[in-house]
Protein backbone atom coordinates (compact mmCIF):
# COMPACT_ATOMS: atom_id res chain seq x y z
CA UNK A 1 0.00 0.00 0.00
CA UNK A 2 1.57 3.11 -1.03
CA UNK A 3 1.95 6.45 1.35
CA UNK A 4 -0.60 8.89 1.50
CA UNK A 5 0.99 12.34 0.54
CA UNK A 6 0.42 15.76 2.82
CA UNK A 7 -1.21 16.90 -0.84
CA UNK A 8 -4.15 14.01 -0.46
CA UNK A 9 -3.62 14.36 3.05
CA UNK A 10 -5.00 17.60 2.44
CA UNK A 11 -7.74 16.95 -0.23
CA UNK A 12 -9.06 14.78 2.38
CA UNK A 13 -9.56 17.16 5.05
CA UNK A 14 -10.60 19.79 2.52
CA UNK A 15 -13.12 17.40 1.92
CA UNK A 16 -14.73 16.50 4.82
CA UNK A 17 -14.58 19.82 6.38
CA UNK A 18 -16.37 20.94 3.36
CA UNK A 19 -18.78 18.74 2.37
CA UNK A 20 -19.33 15.57 4.26
CA UNK A 21 -19.64 18.35 7.85
CA UNK A 22 -22.14 20.02 6.19
CA UNK A 23 -23.83 16.90 5.39
CA UNK A 24 -23.88 15.41 8.43
CA UNK A 25 -24.45 18.58 10.03
CA UNK A 26 -27.60 18.49 7.69
CA UNK A 27 -28.39 14.45 8.44
CA UNK A 28 -28.43 14.71 11.80
CA UNK A 29 -30.45 17.85 12.11
CA UNK A 30 -32.89 16.86 9.49
CA UNK A 31 -33.60 13.44 10.94
CA UNK A 32 -33.55 13.88 14.88
CA UNK A 33 -35.15 17.61 14.49
CA UNK A 34 -37.97 16.56 12.89
CA UNK A 35 -38.81 13.26 14.85
CA UNK A 36 -40.66 14.91 17.97
CA UNK A 37 -43.22 16.88 15.60
CA UNK A 38 -44.00 13.67 13.42
CA UNK A 39 -44.69 11.00 15.82
CA UNK A 40 -46.55 14.12 18.06
CA UNK A 41 -48.89 14.67 15.18
CA UNK A 42 -49.58 11.01 14.28
CA UNK A 43 -50.57 10.27 18.03
CA UNK A 44 -52.48 13.39 18.71
CA UNK A 45 -54.59 12.98 15.02
CA UNK A 46 -53.81 9.56 14.84
CA UNK A 47 -54.06 10.26 11.21
CA UNK A 48 -50.74 9.21 9.03
CA UNK A 49 -51.69 12.04 6.28
CA UNK A 50 -51.49 14.42 9.00
CA UNK A 51 -48.10 13.19 10.43
CA UNK A 52 -46.54 12.75 6.69
CA UNK A 53 -47.46 16.75 6.14
CA UNK A 54 -46.23 17.53 9.68
CA UNK A 55 -43.38 16.10 8.50
CA UNK A 56 -42.73 17.49 5.08
CA UNK A 57 -43.38 20.99 6.73
CA UNK A 58 -41.31 20.32 9.12
CA UNK A 59 -38.27 18.65 7.19
CA UNK A 60 -38.30 21.38 4.18
CA UNK A 61 -39.10 24.52 6.34
CA UNK A 62 -35.81 22.42 8.38
CA UNK A 63 -33.86 22.94 5.20
CA UNK A 64 -34.42 26.04 4.56
CA UNK A 65 -33.38 27.42 8.21
CA UNK A 66 -30.56 25.29 8.31
CA UNK A 67 -29.42 26.35 4.74
CA UNK A 68 -29.05 29.69 5.50
CA UNK A 69 -27.67 29.42 8.69
CA UNK A 70 -24.78 27.73 7.54
CA UNK A 71 -24.36 29.63 4.72
CA UNK A 72 -24.34 32.83 6.42
CA UNK A 73 -22.13 31.67 9.31
CA UNK A 74 -19.14 32.59 7.34
CA UNK A 75 -17.94 33.33 3.51
CA UNK A 76 -15.10 30.66 4.23
CA UNK A 77 -12.37 32.73 3.75
CA UNK A 78 -11.07 31.92 7.42
CA UNK A 79 -12.28 29.04 8.50
CA UNK A 80 -11.37 27.50 5.54
CA UNK A 81 -14.98 25.87 5.21
CA UNK A 82 -15.39 26.33 1.42
CA UNK A 83 -18.13 28.44 -0.31
CA UNK A 84 -21.08 29.55 1.65
CA UNK A 85 -23.19 28.61 -1.05
CA UNK A 86 -21.99 25.38 -1.36
CA UNK A 87 -22.38 24.21 2.37
CA UNK A 88 -25.45 26.05 2.90
CA UNK A 89 -26.99 24.23 -0.03
CA UNK A 90 -25.44 20.77 1.13
CA UNK A 91 -26.58 21.62 4.78
CA UNK A 92 -30.09 22.31 3.56
CA UNK A 93 -30.62 19.28 1.57
CA UNK A 94 -29.16 17.10 4.09
CA UNK A 95 -31.41 18.27 5.93
CA UNK A 96 -34.92 18.38 4.10
CA UNK A 97 -33.75 14.89 3.10
CA UNK A 98 -32.90 13.56 6.95
CA UNK A 99 -36.36 14.79 8.09
CA UNK A 100 -37.76 13.44 4.79
CA UNK A 101 -36.84 9.69 5.11
CA UNK A 102 -38.99 8.89 7.95
CA UNK A 103 -41.87 10.83 6.85
CA UNK A 104 -42.56 8.80 3.85
CA UNK A 105 -43.83 5.60 6.35
CA UNK A 106 -46.96 8.24 7.20
CA UNK A 107 -48.29 7.91 3.53
CA UNK A 108 -48.91 4.14 4.56
CA UNK A 109 -52.62 4.37 5.66
CA UNK A 110 -52.82 2.34 8.25
CA UNK A 111 -51.10 4.29 11.57
CA UNK A 112 -49.55 1.45 13.43
CA UNK A 113 -47.52 -0.02 10.03
CA UNK A 114 -46.80 3.35 9.58
CA UNK A 115 -45.56 3.87 12.89
CA UNK A 116 -43.53 0.64 12.83
CA UNK A 117 -42.09 1.39 9.48
CA UNK A 118 -41.11 4.85 10.46
CA UNK A 119 -39.15 3.07 13.85
CA UNK A 120 -36.89 1.40 11.69
CA UNK A 121 -36.19 4.27 9.25
CA UNK A 122 -35.41 5.83 12.53
CA UNK A 123 -33.16 3.30 13.74
CA UNK A 124 -31.23 2.96 10.10
CA UNK A 125 -31.44 6.55 9.92
CA UNK A 126 -28.94 6.33 12.96
CA UNK A 127 -27.03 3.71 12.22
CA UNK A 128 -26.25 5.64 8.70
CA UNK A 129 -25.35 9.01 10.70
CA UNK A 130 -22.86 6.79 13.16
CA UNK A 131 -21.30 5.17 10.51
CA UNK A 132 -20.56 8.55 8.45
CA UNK A 133 -19.32 9.91 11.48
CA UNK A 134 -16.92 6.92 12.12
CA UNK A 135 -15.72 6.77 8.44
CA UNK A 136 -15.26 10.64 8.04
CA UNK A 137 -15.02 11.81 11.31
CA UNK A 138 -12.88 9.19 12.73
CA UNK A 139 -15.17 8.48 15.77
CA UNK A 140 -14.99 5.32 17.48
CA UNK A 141 -17.86 3.02 16.13
CA UNK A 142 -19.63 2.35 19.47
CA UNK A 143 -19.56 5.40 21.44
CA UNK A 144 -20.54 7.41 17.82
CA UNK A 145 -23.49 4.95 17.61
CA UNK A 146 -24.64 5.54 21.72
CA UNK A 147 -23.74 9.27 20.94
CA UNK A 148 -26.19 9.22 17.66
CA UNK A 149 -28.95 6.42 19.52
CA UNK A 150 -29.25 7.92 22.76
CA UNK A 151 -29.63 11.62 21.23
CA UNK A 152 -32.60 10.42 18.70
CA UNK A 153 -34.03 8.09 21.52
CA UNK A 154 -34.50 11.21 23.58
CA UNK A 155 -36.18 13.22 20.94
CA UNK A 156 -38.19 10.26 20.01
CA UNK A 157 -39.58 9.87 23.43
CA UNK A 158 -40.25 13.50 23.79
CA UNK A 159 -42.52 13.25 20.07
CA UNK A 160 -43.80 10.15 21.66
CA UNK A 161 -45.07 11.22 24.83
CA UNK A 162 -46.18 14.51 23.90
CA UNK A 163 -48.54 12.34 20.76
CA UNK A 164 -49.83 10.43 23.71
CA UNK A 165 -50.49 13.66 26.40
CA UNK A 166 -52.14 15.91 23.96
Amino acid sequence: MRPITEAQQQAESRFVIQKVQPALLGLMDGSVSTMAPIFAAAGLTGKPLSAFFVGLAASLGAGVSMGLAEGLTDDGSVTGRGSPWSRGSITGAGTAIGGMLHTFPFLIPNLTVALHTAYIVVGLELLAIAYIRYRFMKTPLIKTIIQVIVGGAIVLAIGLYLGDAG
